[in-house]
């Protein structure tokens, strides 16, 4: 089967009934989907299918053969954050990180669609469905708002990461 992840074309072994997670996972090596609840109830597999965010964890490999896939790895890197995992940071929306992968992408999504600035009801009914159990969800929502401004590139750095950037 043919699958079409982070751009790039991708042949599985697994059958169709397979859940994408655990095709993202085990076959294709990329983990920033977590193993949460595995019911669709926490959000922390979420992906992007064609542009909408959907649970891996219940969508089956075969009901999205030829689908375009995003994963958490797709969004940037640390020399080039997306808009919104620069927000997650700047605004020290994470901590553990589990939660995390799933929100970036819900909230991508959410900003694609919107194409302008988030008022806090929406984000909040946007990642309604997304768990985290770390840091409470105020500085999540002040993240994806700032993100869908514009508003990134405000935090200073720490000297923490003056002086890893200096040696």
């Amino acid at each position: 089967m043919k699958l079409v992840v982070n751009g790039k074309e991708r042949l599985v072994a697994a059958g169709p009934l397979t859940p994408l997670l655990h095709v993202l996972r085990e076959e294709l090596g990329l983990v920033g989907a977590k193993a949460g609840c595995q019911h669709g109830s926490c959000g922390t597999c979420t992906v992007l299918i064609d542009g909408e965010p959907r649970r891996s964890c219940l969508t089956p490999v075969g009901a999205i053969e030829g689908a375009s896939i995003t994963t958490a790895e797709a969004l940037g890197d640390p020399a080039n954050l997306s808009v919104v995992q620069a927000a997650f940071d700047e605004h020290y929306a994470a901590q553990c990180g589990f939660c995390t992968p799933g929100m970036l992408l819900a909230a991508t999504a959410l900003i694609e669609r919107k194409g302008g600035a988030l008022e806090r009801d929406e984000v909040v009914e946007a990642l309604g469905g997304h768990y985290c159990r770390c840091t409470g969800y105020v500085k999540i929502v002040d993240a994806v708002v700032a993100a869908s401004r514009g508003e990134t590139g405000t935090r200073a750095p720490s000297t923490l990461e003056i002086r890893a950037a200096g040696s």
